[in-house]
C-alpha cells in the first residue's frame, strides 16, 4: 500500500509548503487503514462520515458530531461513508512556526502532559460550525488575502479552543512541539489489543518491516509473528472467561479474518476450543 504524504499531495505548488492550509476533503467510497505520512499538525473538522485513525501508541474513532486536532506523524487513517452518499472533512493545517507564535503571544509557561497524546478530540458545538463556514466563506479570497486571513482565522480558533478546554489544550499544544518519540516497546505492546498487520505496526514505527523485524528479534527473542500471536490469543482467552462475549463477536479484533481461522489457533494454543473457554 502507498504511503500517502499530506499535505503535500493536495498542494499544487510542490517547491513551497504554505505555514497554513486548508483543504476541503471529500470521497464517495470507504477506506480503510491508508498510510498516510502526516507532515504538518492539522485540524480535521469532521462534518459527514466517520473516521477512526490509528496512531503508534493508540486509535481514536469520531463521528460528524467531533473534530480532532492531530499532531504530525506516521498514522493510519480510516474514513467511512455513513448514511451519506459521500465523506466530507475540512482539514487546516499549520507549522510549527504559526504554534509558536501563538504560544509565545497567548500562553503561559510550558505544560508537560503526563500522558502525552497524538490527539485531541473537539466537539463540534454552534461555534466551530459557524468558523467553517467562514473558512469556507473566505475560500475564493485571492491568494495574498487568503493567507493574511487564514492567519486571523487560526488565532480565532485557537483562542476559542484554549478558553473553552483551559490547561488541558494549552498542554496538549506544547506537546505539539516538544520532540517526543515514542519508546518501540511501549509501542509494540500497544497493538496487542489492535488488529493490525506487522507490516503497519512497522510504519506506525517510522520502520520497514525488515528493520522493525529485525529490532523486534533483537528485543523479545522471537519473532514478532509468533509473538504477537500468542499475546493476542492469550488476551481473547482472558475476554472469553468473563463470559459476556463470544467467539463471533472478537475474532477480528484480534486480527483474524475469520472464526475458523480463530479457533484453530485457539485451540493448538489451549487444548480446547474458544467456545469452550
Amino acid at each position: 500500500m502507498p504511503i500517502e504524504k499530506i499535505p503535500e499531495i493536495y498542494i499544487n505548488d510542490n517547491n513551497s509548503t504554505p505555514d497554513l492550509f486548508v483543504y476541503d476533503f471529500k470521497m464517495n467510497r470507504d477506506v480503510v487503514k491508508s498510510k498516510v505520512h502526516l507532515g504538518m499538525n492539522m485540524f480535521s473538522f469532521l462534518q459527514v462520515g466517520k473516521k477512526q485513525v490509528h496512531f503508534a501508541g493508540t486509535s481514536v474513532a469520531v463521528n460528524k458530531d467531533q473534530s480532532l486536532l492531530l499532531k504530525k506523524g506516521n498514522w493510519l487513517w480510516t474514513e467511512l461513508l455513513d448514511t451519506e452518499v459521500i465523506y466530507y472533512c475540512k482539514l487546516l493545517f499549520f507549522s510549527d512556526r504559526n504554534l509558536k507564535l501563538f504560544l509565545d503571544k497567548h500562553a503561559d509557561k510550558p505544560l508537560i502532559l503526563k500522558e502525552k497524546s497524538p490527539y485531541f478530540v473537539i466537539r463540534n458545538d454552534a461555534y466551530i460550525i459557524s468558523y467553517l463556514n467562514s473558512l469556507s466563506a473566505i475560500s475564493k479570497s485571492p491568494t495574498v488575502l487568503l493567507e493574511n486571513l487564514l492567519a486571523v482565522k487560526f488565532e480565532e480558533l485557537m483562542l476559542y479552543l484554549l478558553q473553552k478546554y483551559g490547561r488541558k489544550f494549552e498542554a496538549y499544544l506544547y506537546s505539539l512541539i516538544i520532540d517526543n518519540k515514542s519508546e518501540f516497546k511501549k509501542i509494540v505492546e500497544n497493538q496487542i489489543d489492535s488488529n493490525l498487520k506487522l507490516e503497519e505496526i512497522a510504519f506506525l514505527c517510522h520502520m520497514s518491516l525488515s528493520t522493525f523485524k529485525r529490532n523486534f528479534t533483537k528485543e523479545y527473542k522471537r519473532s514478532p509473528g509468533k509473538w504477537l500471536q500468542d499475546k493476542r490469543l492469550q488476551k481473547a482467552k482472558e475476554i472469553l472467561e468473563q463470559g459476556e462475549l463470544k467467539p463471533s463477536e472478537i475474532y477480528l479484533n484480534f486480527g483474524y479474518n475469520n472464526l475458523s481461522n480463530f479457533s484453530t489457533a485457539f485451540k493448538n494454543k489451549f487444548g480446547f476450543s474458544p467456545k469452550d473457554a
